[in-house]
């Protein structure tokens, strides 16, 4: 439960005893579908409704005045087609090292502290490995207790969602898949630094989620989440060394679509029920309609490489946007609008929490 003016977000911090990341799906979940279904059905058991806490019924006035930043949806979108501009950006090739040159150089200008995480990997599908970057920045890096805002920022390299294979290899630019948390991201990077958040705050944009060649209706077995999975095993191997802690963590995936709807989606529910009711609850408080408190499906996605090793971890995302891994994933298909909404509804916690 919240004190007047915030969140409690320490009650968070997972336990040996948080459900693991396969606690509720089928028996055989997909092991090479990214951000794809385990179960395409609606589950049948919807969570509770998020539960009141002083915010959500008006308790006594914050320290100071909660209201979220002046999120500029046009910023926003000139960012997107930036990189859209780049054309792919599929790990390892010159598209990828162009992106991560403006946005490391897009962070660093706004005063935040940029770090690169490097390693290798060996797709299953690839004769050699193949250098791959997460890029983590820090704003406030001195505090200990840290939360985490994340998006993959790697293009796919094939759009294998279209129905005519033969259009599988044209250029992918996926807009709203990936490239709509950078963008994001980028844009909440001119408002971060003075928000009043009792956390320090990272961006981790993880390289590698969608670096799948070969899946499994072509009989393949690529691997998905290569730098997220990366991340998370570095922070558990790094536990005794290291001076600070996630309390917990929002992954954006797909869920700047025109017309959005951002419903539970089910891992998330399960490994961190009390995260999702706090943004859930907020959203339904301050009136963010795409925000919808009822079961999503079951997305195997980055967070669950999060909630593996013990970060309480949420998925937005909208499963339904009607066109993932498709050519028409264009900057056209992003709404402005939709961004700001979820900016308000995270600028808001980050300051409520404590």
């Amino acid at each position: 439960m919240s004190q007047a003016s915030g969140w409690l977000v320490g009650t968070l911090l997972a336990t040996a005893g948080l459900p693991g990341c396969h606690s509720r799906p089928p028996s055989d979940p997909p092991s090479a579908v990214s951000a794809a279904p385990a179960d395409a059905s609606t589950p049948a058991d919807p969570p509770p409704a998020p539960k009141t806490t002083e915010f959500a019924t008006a308790g006594p006035a914050a320290s100071h005045e909660v209201v979220p930043v002046k999120f500029d949806p046009d910023r926003a979108l000139k960012y997107l087609r930036q990189l859209c501009d780049l054309g792919p950006r599929v790990s390892g090739t010159d598209g990828m090292k162009k992106q991560q040159e403006l946005i490391e150089k897009h962070f660093r200008d706004l005063g935040a502290t940029v770090t690169r995480q490097e390693f290798k990997a060996r797709q299953r599908s690839r004769k050699t490995d193949t250098p791959m970057v997460n890029l983590i920045i820090s704003w406030h890096p001195d505090k200990a207790r840290r939360v985490l805002l994340c998006s993959h920022y790697d293009t796919r390299p094939i759009a294998d969602q279209e129905p005519n294979r033969n259009n599988w290899n044209k250029p992918f630019l996926s807009a709203n898949d990936g490239t709509s948390g950078v963008a994001f991201l980028m844009e909440l990077g001119h408002h971060i630094k003075d928000l009043k958040c009792e956390l320090g705050i990272d961006f981790v944009l993880f390289d590698g989620e969608e670096y799948v060649f070969e899946t499994n209706p072509l009989g393949g077995g690529d691997k998905y989440f290569i730098g997220s999975d990366y991340f998370a095993d570095d922070y558990a191997k790094t536990k005794s060394a290291r001076k600070f802690r996630y309390e917990a963590a929002v992954l954006l995936d797909l869920f700047a679509g025109q017309g959005a709807q951002l419903k539970v989606e089910q891992y998330s529910y399960a490994g961190a029920p009390r995260l999702v009711e706090q943004i859930w609850g907020l959203a339904r408080a301050i009136g963010a309609r795409s925000f919808k408190y009822e079961p999503g499906y079951e997305v195997q996605d980055d967070h669950l490489a999060l909630l593996r090793v013990g970060i309480p971890a949420v998925d937005i995302i909208d499963f339904d946007y009607p066109h993932w891994h498709k050519l028409s994933d264009t900057p056209d298909k992003v709404s402005g609008a939709q961004m700001v909404e979820v900016s308000n509804v995270l600028t808001t916690w980050l300051q409520k929490i404590k």
